[in-house]
């Protein structure tokens, strides 16, 4: 298993009730994310371009879908 160097965002207040995750990004292709009061739990891994997906959806408050592709627009049934 990789040496993953975990980090709390300084959002989190140094605060043990505070409900935060780290994140490892140095190993080059993988980002690894945990529960910050679960830090031997599970991890969860994505790519560098995902990772950079999700932060840049949630920095600019937007949803972020698994499959960037175009959808239909919804239908109103009566």
């Amino acid at each position: 298993m990789p040496n993953y160097e975990f980090f709390k965002s300084s959002y989190s207040g140094g605060n043990p009730e505070n409900a935060c995750v780290e994140v490892a990004r140095n190993i080059p292709t993988t980002v690894a994310i945990r529960d910050s009061k679960h830090p031997t739990g599970p991890l969860l891994h994505l790519t560098p371009p995902a990772w950079a997906t999700f932060t840049t959806a949630v920095k600019a408050e937007e949803p972020v879908r698994a499959d960037p592709s175009p959808r239909p627009p919804a239908v109103a049934t009566p």
